[in-house]
């Protein structure tokens, strides 16, 4: 049987190939031979593009008869300034104060703010916000880093991407701008508050923490060492009230736990209810100080002590700088207002110096 032979065909030219597809940002960079991040910030008018590099995206563009019409519609916002906030939470008491803050200062100014949610710090999920980021944002960019994820698409970022950080202190080894809330002497006070009230020690709950300690663990130990007090192991958790009660519960087993310091309020409000369903009542038996100061703290029952932070001006402050970046404008850091340690009901003196 006779094997028909295929007649050779020649490869499709380069024009052929456009002709049959709508070009799109990656084939304008391929072309401009840079990263497609770099032809939307150009596309978008960032100012900090070399000028050798904007001509060359902008041939690709005539070349390839690229319409950026999405594009086009993120430039109109530009127009008016476009600030991207990453995060990875936008629920949690702190994040939400920062984007309060950074939306009342866009208001203010006229400037759009969208919010793009990063789930986890794996790879795929890192460049995939990024990417977005880069894409979608005339403007800058604000990461609220209190998080692993979150903080780690700041070196994933183009460097053409004006980015501003929200970290903890032990974290300015970031290439942008940081922003951050000195906590670590506010933490120290409020133990301090415990172990002058006769408790002979300061059990901790902790927030999730980037690194070895954040500044209200850090705050605690200080004070423990400089009193010469026992340094608990620190009980790592979440952020959430149910994280709280089940450290609260374990607390609740050992009756030489007198004073319990928490990463944040909503902890502080979980070791509370486990105390009380283990019997053992607040302040008397336990003195409880919370981190954060955000609205149920003063209406609980009993009233928490807490330490209060001013997330609403790190937002406007980072909104700030944030919108100098992408004007190409120099911006130096803000002074932010310390955070202060609020005393109420949850703190009472040690049961044997009453």
């Amino acid at each position: 049987m006779a094997r028909a032979e295929s007649t050779p065909r020649a490869a499709p030219s380069r024009a052929a190939s456009r002709a049959r597809q709508t070009p799109n940002i990656h084939d304008v960079a391929a072309e401009a031979g840079v990263s497609y991040q770099t032809v939307s910030r150009v596309i978008n008018g960032a100012p900090k593009v070399h000028a050798d590099t904007r001509r060359r995206v902008l041939e690709a563009i005539a070349s390839l008869d690229y319409h950026p019409s999405r594009a086009a519609r993120t430039l109109n916002y530009g127009r008016r300034g476009a600030v991207t906030v990453v995060t990875h939470d936008t629920r949690l008491f702190g994040h939400t104060g920062v984007i309060a803050g950074i939306e009342e200062s866009a208001r203010r100014s006229g400037d759009v703010v969208s919010v793009a949610v990063i789930e986890s710090d794996g790879g795929d999920h890192v460049r995939r916000v990024a990417d977005q980021v880069a894409d979608a944002s005339a403007g800058a960019v604000v990461v609220i880093g209190f998080d692993r994820a979150a903080r780690a698409v700041v070196p994933a970022l183009s460097k053409d991407v004006p980015a501003v950080a929200i970290v903890d202190p032990g974290h300015l080894d970031l290439e942008v701008p940081s922003l951050w809330l000195d906590e670590r002497p506010a933490a120290a006070a409020a133990t301090r508050l415990l172990l002058g009230l006769g408790h002979r020690t300061v059990h901790h709950v902790g927030i999730p923490s980037l690194q070895r300690m954040n500044g209200r663990e850090a705050g605690w130990r200080d004070a423990l060492e400089e009193a010469g007090a026992p340094v608990p192991e620190v009980l790592r958790t979440g952020w959430r009230v149910s994280d709280g009660f089940e450290a609260g519960t374990r607390l609740a087993r050992h009756s030489d736990v007198t004073a319990v310091f928490c990463g944040n309020d909503e902890l502080a409000l979980g070791v509370r209810r486990a105390m009380h369903e283990a019997g053992r009542d607040v302040p008397n038996d336990v003195s409880i100080v919370g981190f954060d100061d955000m609205p149920e703290a003063r209406f609980a029952v009993p009233s928490l002590t807490t330490v209060r932070m001013d997330f609403e001006a790190l937002g406007r402050s980072a909104h700030s700088i944030a919108a100098a970046l992408a004007r190409g404008e120099e911006a130096a850091l803000p002074e932010l207002p310390m955070p202060e340690l609020v005393v109420r009901e949850s703190v009472g003196p040690a049961r044997d110096v009453r």
